[in-house]
């Protein structure tokens, strides 16, 4: 029987988490948008300011996914949050309770840090994920859109005149 066990990433890590972003990117249908670099996860990941963490995922020993998150500020609860930023399983160790059993760490982690809610967003044609969020006890948050400003709208919008 394989053992799947998690663990923190630490700095050694960054050519595995680059990998497996670039796995999840590729999976995600979204390869071009997969810009990081080693460098820069070395910076954002484990500089002096660290803005997310990382579990990795292993079965005997062999990487099998990670989840990448953070901290998030609730003002209506009063109380931070974890984001889940992405979570991915190698497809060949899908079905074995890997993504579970990185949920189930991060709920853990929510609740020891006295956070109030572990969230995250899941693309719509991804049935099988929707599906699997659903049986741990989910909920869709079907009122909300997601907004984003990036590249040259952002920097417009950074103006003073705000583009």
């Amino acid at each position: 029987m394989p053992t799947t066990t998690l663990r923190s990433a630490t700095i050694d890590d960054v050519p595995l988490i680059l990998e497996l972003i670039q796995a999840l990117a590729e999976y995600e249908r979204l390869p071009e948008e997969a810009v990081a670099t080693a460098a820069g996860l070395r910076d954002t990941l484990f500089g002096a300011q660290p803005a997310a963490e990382v579990l990795i995922a292993e079965v005997d020993g062999e990487s099998a996914g990670f989840a990448l998150f953070f901290h998030t500020y609730s003002t209506f609860l009063g109380r931070r949050g974890i984001w889940l930023e992405d979570l991915f399983v190698r497809p060949t160790f899908r079905g074995h309770g890997v993504g579970r059993l990185l949920l189930s760490r991060l709920a853990a982690i929510a609740i020891a840090r006295d956070c109030g809610r572990l969230e995250w967003s899941v693309l719509d044609w991804n049935v099988d994920a929707i599906g699997f969020y659903q049986k741990l006890g989910a909920v869709a948050m079907d009122e909300w859109t997601t907004n984003r400003v990036t590249g040259a709208a952002l920097v417009a919008l950074a103006s003073p005149e705000g583009g």
